[in-house]
């Protein structure tokens, strides 16, 4: 029973931090592997796996990977692709954790998944600025494909080898925090 728990919580987890690469791939996913039955998703959330939920998000999906590969969009996109990333991970996080008190299931989801989600968002904005910047955006697309890459192989990861996913993002997160102190310091 614990460890069924403890796998819950980090394919919630994985996919959360994944919406800091795209906010709509790993929600499309998480509803695409609900709807087939291959994992399962807190009462509540079940509408997930719907098919309104899944064909608005695969509309939505198009829609960001789309968006990404205009240079001007990208960049306009970083700023609102902050806060829905944030919401997505928490939310995906939150319909995971088998917690019967919903404030400490949506705080730990909030904690976890968003938390997680938008430090890597954040890395992600930085990166497109500075691609920006060193190329005038014409290295942006390869930026984009590389979060989009990252997003789908993450998020396959976490509900294929959930354990092991959450380690590899806490690396991934050191290495951007560290760079986000290093370039707060370097200011």
């Amino acid at each position: 029973m614990t460890f069924d728990w403890i796998v819950s919580a980090c394919i919630g987890v994985g996919l959360a931090a994944c919406c800091g690469f795209r906010v709509f791939i790993p929600l499309l996913m998480a509803s695409v592997a609900t709807k087939l039955g291959i994992i399962g998703i807190v009462a509540g959330f079940e509408w997930l796996g719907d098919w309104p939920a899944l064909l608005g998000l695969v509309v939505a999906t198009v829609f960001e990977i789309g968006a990404y590969y205009i240079p001007w969009l990208d960049n306009l996109l970083d700023t609102v692709a902050g806060p829905a990333s944030i919401l997505a991970g928490t939310l995906l996080s939150a319909s995971f954790l088998h917690i019967d008190n919903p404030l400490l299931q949506w705080g730990l989801g909030l904690m976890l998944g968003g938390g997680s989600a938008g430090i890597i968002q954040a890395g992600t904005s930085l990166l497109r600025l500075g691609s920006t910047a060193t190329t005038g955006g014409l290295g942006n697309p390869v930026v984009a494909t590389g979060e989009n890459v990252a997003s789908v192989g993450f998020s396959l990861l976490a509900m294929l080898l959930p354990i092991i996913t959450v380690v590899l993002i806490a690396l991934v997160l050191v290495f951007i925090i560290r760079r986000l102190l290093k370039r707060r310091r370097a200011s």
